[in-house]
């Protein structure tokens, strides 16, 4: 069975993610994009066709993408980043923003950290909140169901971020900050790497729910399909226990309040 290396946890806990190519299948991944291109309602050989600079499709429960997001090596990373069964299998996969080549700014570009559990107004995901014990989410996940070059508006993930976003968490107690007020907070953090989410279809990056990412607008030629779900804990963290305790996204969060 094939496990995260020692070096690749490390590099979750330090830089804030882990990328796994070959994660699920071409084929589950080609699947999985004629059933998206389907909903978009758009040609994939006509480029007028494409008016729109991002399309964005809810959850999908087709059997493709359960496929894609349970495999083996997926469940097995799960177990050693958030903690043996402490997670929720995916029945479904979503949300899809679809970029397509355009001049026309998307709008959806800015520095930001999901949110993960529901504020005053659940329908407001600007209003869902984040607190220092990642409450609900164990992970970020970016499915990459079409090649992504550096040309196809790879995701941009700020490395290390998540290790200062926790201090900022810090200090909001158990209510947290929600994904506006968070936001408002992240250009104190110190300048870090870039790193572009690139990959071919069937690449998964697996993120600390803290990281710090943002999307770009498409200037290339080949429309991007990704998925950008949550993996959901079973239970909540607890980050105040000892350290030999803790799986590596609580581990990663104690580093941060060293700091």
């Amino acid at each position: 069975m094939q496990q995260l290396s020692i070096r690749q946890i490390e590099q979750f806990i330090n830089e804030g993610f882990v990328k796994i190519e070959n994660a699920f299948s071409a084929d589950a991944a080609d699947e999985c994009r004629a059933i998206l291109w389907e909903a978009t309602q758009c040609d994939p050989y006509n480029t007028e066709t494409w008016m729109q600079p991002v399309i964005r499709i809810g959850e999908m429960a087709h059997k493709p993408f359960r496929k894609a997001a349970n495999t083996s090596i997926l469940h097995t990373a799960f177990d050693q980043l958030a903690g043996k069964g402490n997670w929720l299998p995916r029945e479904m996969l979503g949300s899809f923003p679809i970029r397509f080549p355009s001049k026309i700014p998307a709008g959806d570009t800015g520095w930001h950290v999901d949110a993960s559990f529901p504020g005053e107004k659940a329908y407001d995901y600007l209003s869902w909140r984040i607190n220092i014990h990642s409450k609900g989410r164990a992970l970020l996940m970016l499915f990459l169901f079409s090649d992504v070059s550096i040309q196809d508006a790879p995701t941009l993930i700020k490395s290390g971020s998540h290790i200062h976003v926790a201090r900022i968490l810090a200090s909001a107690g158990e209510q947290g900050l929600s994904f506006t007020e968070l936001a408002q907070k992240l250009d104190v953090l110190p300048a870090g790497e870039i790193v572009l989410a690139t990959g071919k279809a069937g690449t998964v990056y697996l993120c600390h729910p803290f990281i710090v990412h943002a999307a770009q607008d498409h200037h290339g030629t080949n429309p991007k399909f990704m998925a950008q779900p949550a993996l959901l804990t079973k239970k909540d963290f607890n980050i105040y226990r000892e350290p030999e305790d803790c799986c590596p996204v609580e581990r990663a969060i104690l580093k941060g309040l060293k700091l």
